[in-house]
């Protein structure tokens, strides 16, 4: 059964409603978030939002997949073959990337860094996590010859993670993710890597 798409004008309401709860998440934090908040941003009715969203965790929860489509458009940018001499080189393209993110989207910020408690959000976050560590893998894997990794364990979603959890701590200290904060997550996200990745992989022919 294939789910279909939201008519036109459907769609455009709610890219009116997200657009409205990520501008008040950049401004107040997600404790601003209510129904009748975002109703009030958007200039609409608040039984439109419940139309689409029926709690702010519903909200919430497609946000964090806006933002995650971000991140995933990240690792569909083109990489200059040339300029990858180890793995690491990689690794520090991607994370300087999702860094930009970061930066440019206080709403990314408030969802995936800041200290909230919505399980809700944690678990939806947690779920596109195994998505995007697939596609780094895959990327990986088209430049450099990967070894035999676990089948137990997603290296790459916990190399993630664990840089997240540096920035995030950056978010609770200084309000942003600082150059130093920012380094740390890098060298974290490598050092993990590096349990499972020796220091000088095959590269790949990618014409």
């Amino acid at each position: 059964m294939t789910t279909r798409k939201p008519r036109a004008s459907s769609q455009a309401r709610i890219e009116q409603i997200l657009n409205a709860a990520r501008t008040l998440l950049a401004e107040q934090g997600v404790g601003a978030l209510s129904i009748y908040t975002v109703a009030q941003r958007a200039a609409i009715a608040p039984s439109s939002i419940y139309h689409f969203f029926p709690s702010v965790p519903a909200l919430l929860q497609a946000l964090t997949a806006d933002v995650h489509r971000a991140f995933r458009a990240c690792l569909e940018e083109p990489v200059e073959a040339g300029a990858l001499h180890s793995w690491r080189d990689l690794s520090r393209i991607i994370e300087q990337r999702m860094l930009t993110l970061y930066a440019d989207d206080a709403a990314a910020r408030q969802l995936i860094l800041a200290q909230h408690g919505l399980g809700e959000v944690t678990q939806a976050d947690r779920q596109h996590d195994i998505e995007l560590s697939q596609q780094a893998r895959a990327l990986f894997d088209r430049y450099f010859e990967l070894p035999a990794l676990p089948d137990d364990m997603d290296v790459f979603a916990l190399a993630m993670e664990l840089g997240d959890r540096v920035y995030a701590r950056s978010i609770h200290q200084h309000g942003e993710i600082t150059p130093r904060f920012a380094e740390e997550g890098l060298r974290v996200f490598e050092a993990y890597l590096g349990l499972y990745l020796p220091p000088f992989l095959p590269k790949r022919a990618v014409r």
